[in-house]
């Protein structure tokens, strides 16, 4: 048995590090869709759209993701859960909203650190007041230091962005999704629990940041301050269902990896993938700092030592 979790163990943390790379390439594709279609915003929309049309193939195909998904509405009017808990596919339409308005400018490797970083900030300060999670959980010192590291290598990943003050007014866009993001997985985790599903609850995400998205656009085209247009390249269609696939992916590896061993592989990908897609894709035109890869490998460092349970919870 031990010579075979032996083999196991790291072949699902190399699986899920691959997993993890998704994330970065779902920000490169709609960083480019929102550089062409010049409207973060719409770029958000037709993200969204494209993960809808994937998902409702799915509910349509299966009885029981039907009456489950059918069963929402009644579920939020009898209140069992906390309303805000419904609204949690808002922090995923920020992230895809910052990827179309700022990735491809600032490059994928200084988009993804910060937001990665951010999301570790919420997390810890969501666990220590209770924030849509069972039990408070202590600030402790390897906790506080993973935050301090996560605050480091934002500062580093956007200082070759100090003289340009509008890439730094970009960077906050990833920083505030993440602060987001952070406390999404909570909502998700209730509504999957609720409705017996996480096919439901993904699918109820996807609804409801695409019915924010597409208000707020439909309001912008109306005042005319923004108009529709479909890009003509496939793969810019391709966002939604890569950020599908590495749910999915994340979902199947937590079960031989556990939460503590995927959160940090998968956090490995995303900031090594975001590098490996800056450096071999000069396409993008995205340049790769020397500061970049250290704040990418602080950042690392912070989500590994944030997640080291602490020895009084053991």
């Amino acid at each position: 048995m031990k010579k075979k979790n032996t083999l196991t163990i790291p072949f699902l943390m190399l699986a899920t590090i691959g997993a993890g790379m998704l994330s970065p390439m779902q920000s490169a594709v709609n960083g480019k869709l929102g550089e062409y279609v010049q409207d973060g915003n719409l770029c958000a929309v037709i993200s969204f759209a494209s993960g809808l049309v994937v998902m409702f193939a799915i509910i349509i195909s299966n009885k029981t993701y039907r009456k489950q998904i059918s069963s929402i509405l009644s579920l939020i009017k009898k209140r069992k859960v906390p309303l805000w808990n419904w609204f949690a596919g808002l922090c995923g339409a920020m992230v895809v909203f910052s990827e179309g308005a700022s990735a491809s400018y600032l490059g994928i490797a200084t988009f993804q650190t910060s937001l990665i970083c951010a999301m570790l900030l919420s997390g810890l300060l969501c666990d220590r007041f209770g924030i849509g999670v069972p039990e408070k959980r202590p600030f402790t010192l390897l906790r506080i230091s993973g935050a301090i590291f996560a605050l480091i290598a934002t500062l580093l990943v956007v200082s070759p962005q100090w003289n340009t003050p509008h890439m730094l007014l970009l960077a906050i866009l990833p920083f505030l999704a993440g602060l987001l993001a952070g406390w999404q997985p909570a909502g998700n985790a209730t509504i999957a629990e609720t409705t017996g599903s996480t096919i439901v609850s993904i699918t109820w995400n996807f609804i409801v940041g695409f019915t924010a998205l597409t208000i707020m656009l439909c309001i912008r085209i109306l005042l005319g301050k923004a108009s529709f247009v479909f890009p003509d390249i496939w793969w810019m269609y391709l966002g939604g269902p890569l950020g599908l696939m590495s749910i999915a992916l994340m979902a199947i590896l937590v079960r031989g990896l556990g939460l503590l061993l995927l959160g940090v592989a998968s956090t490995a990908g995303q900031l090594v993938g975001s590098v490996l897609i800056d450096l071999l894709i000069p396409a993008l035109g995205n340049a790769v700092y020397t500061v970049t890869i250290i704040g990418t490998l602080v950042a690392l460092f912070g989500a590994i030592i944030t997640s080291i349970p602490d020895k009084k919870q053991n």
